[in-house]
């Protein structure tokens, strides 16, 4: 599956564009630039399921930080100080990792 099943890849490209230049990534706008806060929760999980490289069930840092590359291949990776905030937002037991809930 790809993720363009899921969300237009119009909005995809207008998501992307607007976080182009480093430490201009904000996840909220992003979700809703792209789509992602629209939809059902089982959409929410393919999504999830694309983001989660390893299939390990979470979304780990090493992931998180290629997270824009899901989208596009010529997207930039997040910046490190990007993917610690996005990974402290979507953390919510704390143990560095962001599962589907």
């Amino acid at each position: 599956m790809a993720i363009t099943d899921i969300l237009s890849a119009k909005d995809i490209e207008s998501a992307l564009s607007s976080c182009q230049a480093d430490d201009s990534f904000n996840y909220k706008s992003f979700f809703s630039t792209v789509g992602l806060s629209s939809k059902s929760p089982d959409q929410i999980k393919q999504v999830f399921g694309i983001l989660d490289r390893d299939k390990s069930g979470f979304i780990e840092e090493d992931e998180l930080q290629l997270f824009l590359k899901n989208f596009s291949s010529s997207a930039r990776a997040l910046t490190s100080a990007e993917t610690k905030a996005f990974l402290a937002a979507g953390d919510t037991d704390g143990d560095g990792k962001i599962g589907v809930e």
